[in-house]
């Protein structure tokens, strides 16, 4: 049904279960602001069935919703996991059992899936393991729809909810408050479909923007002004492994609490919305060259022309950014241009 051009919906039922994960993309949720994550929910008609940190209901008050939504007397509209599904070991998924069911999670989670109108994998170890699943992988982490950057998972790549939509990845670590809330209501509205989505399951909305857009340090990129430790003004990306211009999200145009963002705060990117980002082969601060030539360059440009380019703008760097660069604080301000005053 449609009035005044939009699609009326009813109350959408949401289950948020975590898994294998630390529980920080609930504690970056809760600190979303203008408004409040649960501000939003209410305009959007989404009710809360439970949430671990949220609900009141424990042991048996969380296992009665459970059965009801299993059993079909509840509607279940949004099925949130935030967490790698944990399926050690050698495919039982024994190593995290749902408590007062005998049932391994991973299970639970499949037949949860099955019900919901959308699934939604909240953060990058929901979404593709994650940290969880770095090193050996002692407790066989996987994604929900994807392990790694290889389509599987738990729910396999031909999985489609209720809706005919594949998992939704909100990717990061740990997400944006605002990018679970936006692909919430988008969800509710009933106009999300996998139209959408990237190739990594990732709404366009935030995936196709560049950390890099909106940096506070593009001054010194452009220039190619480097800094050389953490503390320093420059650009993180030559020496300190900033990846910024190689991942996806909207964190410099969309301030963490209204204010920030990893690199704002004087930290590198590392690209924490891509799959596999927890593996880089090296350590996160350091940036790996060939021949003086970063590997990672940013996305779409060729080789030869960022090596013309960097040369071309390192020439032409003005001091006052050669020498803040390698500064903690401003030691050259801006020069102010001498004006005639009228008399």
């Amino acid at each position: 049904m449609q009035v005044n051009g939009s699609r009326k919906t009813s109350p959408k039922n949401l289950l948020w279960l975590q898994s294998g994960g630390c529980g920080g993309c609930t504690l970056s949720l809760i600190c979303a602001e203008a408004p409040d994550f649960l501000t939003s929910f209410e305009a959007a008609g989404i009710n809360i069935l439970w949430h671990p940190s949220l609900s009141e209901e424990s042991g048996r008050g969380f296992l009665e919703i459970l059965n009801s939504i299993l059993e079909g007397n509840t509607p279940l509209d949004i099925l949130c996991l935030e967490g790698s599904v944990i399926m050690g070991p050698k495919g039982t998924g024994r190593f995290h059992m749902l408590s007062g069911t005998g049932l391994p999670m991973m299970m639970v989670l499949k037949k949860l899936a099955a019900r919901a109108g959308h699934v939604v994998a909240v953060g990058s170890c929901a979404a593709y393991g994650g940290v969880t699943a770095a090193g050996r992988n002692p407790a066989d982490a996987t994604g929900l729809a994807f392990d790694t950057k290889e389509p599987g998972g738990l729910l396999g790549s031909d999985f489609r909810a209720r809706s005919g939509v594949p998992v939704v990845n909100i990717s990061g670590c740990p997400i944006h408050p605002g990018w679970v809330v936006e692909t919430l209501l988008h969800i509710a509205s009933g106009y999300f479909s996998e139209l959408d989505m990237d190739r990594w399951g990732r709404p366009k909305a935030i995936s196709d923007n560049l950390v890099h857009h909106g940096c506070s340090r593009n001054e010194y990129y452009e220039y190619k002004a480097s800094a050389e430790n953490l503390s320093e003004l420059g650009c993180l990306m030559e020496n300190l492994g900033c990846k910024g211009t190689q991942a996806s999200g909207d964190c410099n145009t969309r301030p963490w609490n209204g204010s920030g963002s990893c690199i704002s705060g004087g930290y590198p990117c590392i690209a924490c919305t891509e799959p596999g980002f927890e593996e880089p082969g090296h350590t996160f601060v350091e940036t790996p060259k060939v021949t003086g030539i970063p590997i990672g360059l940013p996305m779409d440009m060729p080789k030869a022309w960022f090596v013309a380019l960097a040369s071309l703008s390192k020439s032409a760097t003005p001091k006052r950014l050669k020498v803040n660069a390698v500064s903690d604080f401003i030691r050259v301000a801006p020069n102010q241009r001498a004006g005639k005053t009228k008399k």
